[in-house]
């Protein structure tokens, strides 16, 4: 039976709202109350984790790694506490997808800076093709939905690389999250290039 287009498959991270719900609406009920705004939790997100992007590139990689873990829940709080308002808008979203970005190259940015420092080509190249794949799992998905394609698939989404990255610096061992990344992350762009491939070859099978 065919499915509307309407239907969306479910990522990762999807799943890790539905499931800490019943965490993520009382706290963000609690700094709702408290005055804060969605934007400035999302702009508080992208704070914490230039800092702990600056401890990496310093080579304090396990504080680092613990400065983007504890940040990366507010990016599940700011959309709780918007819709929680009633106040969830097309910019919300907006500010809060573009903020995601400029958080992960940052923390990238921090890795580059401290392999340069340590005379790492090859593992400056990891950190680049780390970021080219999570740059690209990003865009392909935009791009799809500008088209009205549903490219809403992969086996790494944000939530899966922050996973990856942040246990990984906390345990010194950031090499083996970049192997990770700089694989996995492409391999989840190619698999949304060819979801939207399929869709575009087979119409009736969008949203499937």
């Amino acid at each position: 039976m065919e499915q509307s287009i309407e239907k969306k498959q479910m990522t990762f991270s999807d799943y890790l709202r539905v499931w800490f719900k019943w965490l993520l609406d009382p706290l963000a009920v609690f700094f709702n109350r408290l005055g804060i705004h969605p934007n400035v939790m999302t702009l508080l997100g992208l704070f914490g984790t230039t800092i702990g992007a600056l401890l990496i590139a310093k080579g304090y990689l396990t504080w680092g790694g613990i400065f983007i873990l504890i940040t990366v829940p507010f990016d599940a709080l700011d959309g709780t506490m918007a819709r929680l308002r009633g106040e969830a808008s097309n910019w919300g979203a907006f500010v809060d997808s573009v903020t995601d970005r400029y958080s992960e190259l940052l923390v990238y940015a921090g890795l580059l800076l401290y392999y340069l420092n340590q005379g790492d080509k090859f593992a400056c190249a990891l950190v680049y093709l780390a970021a080219a794949g999570t740059v690209l799992v990003s865009y392909t998905k935009a791009k799809a939905d500008s088209l009205n394609f549903d490219a809403n698939v992969g086996l790494l989404t944000r939530a899966e690389r922050y996973l990856v990255l942040a246990p990984m610096l906390i345990l010194n061992k950031p090499i083996i999250a970049l192997w990770i990344l700089a694989i996995l992350a492409n391999f989840t762009a190619l698999q949304r290039i060819m979801r939207v491939r399929h869709q575009a070859h087979h119409p009736q099978t969008k949203g499937e």
